[in-house]
């Protein structure tokens, strides 16, 4: 039950990621009071629902997730090139220009 509350904080959160935007599993789990940036990336992973925008969640240094649905990082770098974020090298997202810092 308490895993299921804190899944459903993560993916509420995730929701208000403007497209062309991105935020760390760090950002996520300070924001839900936890340190536990590693819960916020077993929840995402857990996720079945394609309205929670997972692929806009990145590690603290804009690596992108190895493990992300389907084709793993190609499928995550493939969304957020089409939201207009350009990736630094085919795993990194540059954080200065498209960290989103209002969460």
């Amino acid at each position: 039950m308490i895993k299921n509350n804190l899944y459903q904080k993560v993916y509420e959160t995730v929701k208000k990621i403007p497209p062309g935007k991105v935020v760390t599993y760090g950002q996520i789990a300070k924001m839900l009071g936890t340190r536990d940036a590693r819960r916020v990336g077993h929840a995402l992973h857990a996720n079945k629902d394609p309205l929670v925008p997972c692929h806009r969640v990145v590690d603290k240094s804009g690596r992108l997730a190895a493990n992300f649905a389907f084709e793993g990082s190609k499928e995550q770098a493939r969304r957020l090139i089409k939201e207009g974020v350009a990736l630094t090298d085919e795993m990194h997202v540059d954080l200065n220009l498209y960290l989103w810092k209002k969460l």
